[in-house]
């Protein structure tokens, strides 16, 4: 039997290298692709913005412009 759309994404999705940009917790977890991508200014900007959501009692934080870019690239 062929594997759906949704399910063929997420068999790739779990293929990927993902990790945190810096600290496991206090920051992005991104594939390898979109970590390498950026830049040390986006990657704190990233992880700050994921600090101030996580202060507010949010337990997710949109990602940046460049994060977006970033991993719709590595898709």
């Amino acid at each position: 039997m062929a594997l759906k759309k949704s399910q063929k994404s997420l068999k790739k999705w779990t293929k990927q290298d993902w990790d945190y940009v810096g600290e496991k917790g206090k920051s992005r977890y991104l594939p390898k692709s979109a970590r390498k991508s950026l830049t040390k200014a986006q990657k704190a900007a990233g992880s700050s913005a994921k600090r101030k959501a996580t202060k507010a009692g949010k337990q997710r934080a949109p990602y940046t412009k460049a994060e977006k870019a970033a991993v719709k690239r590595s898709k």
